[in-house]
This record gives C-alpha cells, sequence and structure tokens, in this order.
C-alpha cells in the first residue's frame, strides 16, 4: 500500500512539474536571431476554410473556462496584442498544426480555428492580415498574441506591445489586404466590386518572377519532412527539398520555371492536403 502511495506521489510531483513548464507559461520567451525576410512580411491571404477538427471545443486554462465561439462573423474587439516568438517556434498549436514565428499567424482566446483577422496598430495605423491557428494569450488584459512577423510589420517589437484593433473577415468574394479601406456605402453602391478567385490572385503573385518556389510545410521532425518530400516529388514529378533553420524543416517544391505549371501545382496543393502552401522566392 505504501507503495502505491509512494507511486501516486511521484506521478503527481511529475505531472505539475510537466504542467509549469507547459505550453501557457508566460515565462523566458525570446526574441529570434534574425529579421522577417520580404516574402515572410507577406499578409495571410483570407479564403474560406472549414473549422479544424482540433482547439474547437471549450477549454481549461490555469483554473479558468472559455468558451469558443460558434462563429467569427461581425467580431471586432480593441485591446492590447503581444507577440510569441523562439518558446513556441516549431511546437503544436492548437489545432494541431506546426507554429512557425515567421508565419502570419495568431493566437485568441475564443475565435473558432482558423480565422481571418485584419489587425490594426493604433498608434501608427499599421495593417496586417493574420490567420489565428493557436489559443492564447493568457494575460487576462491581452486580446491577441500575434507571430514574429505580425508583430514585426506593425512596428510594435521594440514595445512588446501594441493597442490593436482587430476584425474578423468572413467575407472572400473580393480580394482584402491590410491596405485596403473601407469602401464607402454609395461608392460600393455605384461600381460593383469585382471578385478576384485563387487563381486570380496567384496569377498577379506570378508576375514577380523571383517566387519559383512553394513552401508546402513546416515541422520540426526530419522524418516527417523526409516522408513527405518523398511523397510530393513521386507524386508530382518536381524537385523537394526540405532545408532545416532555426530548428524547423521547411518542404519546399522548386525551381519551376513555367508560371502555369507553378499556379497550377500551387492551387492543387491548398485545395488538397496543405492548405497553408504559399508562393516563395529562395
Amino acid at each position: 500500500m505504501r507503495i502505491l502511495q509512494t507511486l501516486f506521489l511521484i506521478i503527481s510531483v511529475l505531472l505539475v512539474a510537466s504542467c509549469s513548464n507547459g505550453r501557457y507559461q508566460d515565462k523566458h520567451d525570446s526574441i529570434p536571431t534574425r529579421l522577417p525576410n520580404q516574402s515572410e512580411q507577406q499578409d495571410a491571404i483570407a479564403r474560406a476554410e472549414p473549422y479544424s477538427r482540433g482547439g474547437n471545443k471549450d477549454y481549461q486554462v490555469r483554473g479558468i473556462n472559455y468558451k469558443v465561439l460558434p462563429s467569427a462573423e461581425n467580431f471586432e474587439q480593441i485591446g492590447t496584442a503581444s507577440w510569441y516568438g523562439n518558446k513556441f517556434h516549431g511546437h503544436l498549436t492548437s489545432n494541431g498544426e506546426i507554429y512557425d514565428m515567421y508565419a502570419m499567424s495568431a493566437a485568441h482566446k475564443h475565435l473558432p480555428l482558423p480565422t481571418y483577422l485584419k489587425v490594426t496598430n493604433l498608434a501608427n495605423n499599421k495593417s496586417v492580415i493574420v490567420r489565428v491557428n493557436d489559443r492564447g494569450p493568457f494575460h487576462q488584459n491581452r486580446i491577441i498574441d500575434l507571430s514574429y512577423s505580425a508583430a514585426y510589420k506593425l512596428d510594435m517589437l521594440t514595445s512588446g506591445t501594441a493597442e490593436v484593433k482587430i476584425s474578423a473577415i468572413t467575407e472572400f468574394g473580393e480580394k482584402v489586404t491590410a491596405m485596403s479601406p473601407p469602401i464607402p456605402k454609395k461608392e460600393a453602391e455605384a461600381k460593383p466590386v469585382v471578385s478576384k478567385t485563387i487563381a486570380d490572385h496567384l496569377l498577379e503573385k506570378s508576375l514577380t518572377k523571383e517566387k519559383d518556389h512553394i513552401q508546402v510545410f513546416a515541422t520540426s521532425k526530419h522524418e516527417l519532412a523526409q516522408t513527405i518530400a518523398k511523397e510530393i516529388s513521386a507524386k508530382y514529378s518536381q524537385t523537394v527539398k526540405f532545408p532545416k533553420e532555426n530548428g524547423i524543416y521547411r518542404i519546399q517544391i522548386g525551381p519551376i520555371a513555367n508560371t502555369t505549371t507553378l499556379n497550377n501545382l500551387l492551387l492543387e496543393l491548398k485545395k488538397g492536403s496543405y492548405p497553408n502552401a504559399y508562393l516563395k522566392a529562395l
């Protein structure tokens, strides 16, 4: 009996220790060793996505219960934004993806995953579009945790936090960018909005000649990166590599000189198992 009690005590101590070093600890994050490059500062492309299987149930952190909204429709919020970096880079997000601090992503306590947001720094009016795929921040006075690249684009790295306005993007018929001002009602009625499809957007992207690669996926596991690279190479008969940077393997296809082939392949990947694939210059 005493042996069982001793084992139970040891297990309890280990569980407490693991929780204290867990996903939502606020200390010991660190600044990355390099700034985001130009391609990593591009806004997330807002598009209709099904909600992920993981991360969309009500949950509890540090004894506090959090409810997940059934929809992001008409959601707006003003408050303090923070950002997170090295500590979580390469680890799983709440919906089961890999956190990449150089991607345009964010964490929110209540929005369904994924949700696209336009985030505006109220101090300088700079804006960015991010894809929410994680939970947090769990400081009660903060409303959103931004990726390193998003925080850099909003010019809030020095201060660490910023007062922001966040607005959910739930209409996907027209191209949305962080710099797009709202269309006045009368003007919108007078001039019909020409919607742009994903193909239109990709065609615009293809005009930038140096973007001849596709980044498909990122993972911290070498075996997984190797497996995915082999599968993609065999399926599409393209050159696939998975360079390692800051502990993350990035599966990349290319170079592909023909822009039609490049765009068609990107569309196929995004419609299939890799919705976050994007064009990249190397």
